[in-house]
């Protein structure tokens, strides 16, 4: 998985940039994000509602 997006914010946690501030190093794979781990935008939605997304795609 390239990416992951979170369905309630749309924060996008992209494997290739990582998340420094939640302590995840650039490429830092998705399967490897603990699974008790939330969005960090809203707080809301936890890792298992985030949706495959392709940062290279564009949305219409």
């Amino acid at each position: 998985m390239l990416a992951a997006k979170c369905p309630g914010c749309g924060y996008v946690y992209d494997v290739a940039a990582g998340d420094e501030h939640e302590g995840f190093a650039a490429g830092t794979a998705w399967a490897d994000i603990p699974d008790d781990w939330c969005c960090p935008d809203c707080g809301v939605r936890e890792k298992i509602d985030f949706i495959p997304f392709d940062p290279e795609k564009v949305e219409a």
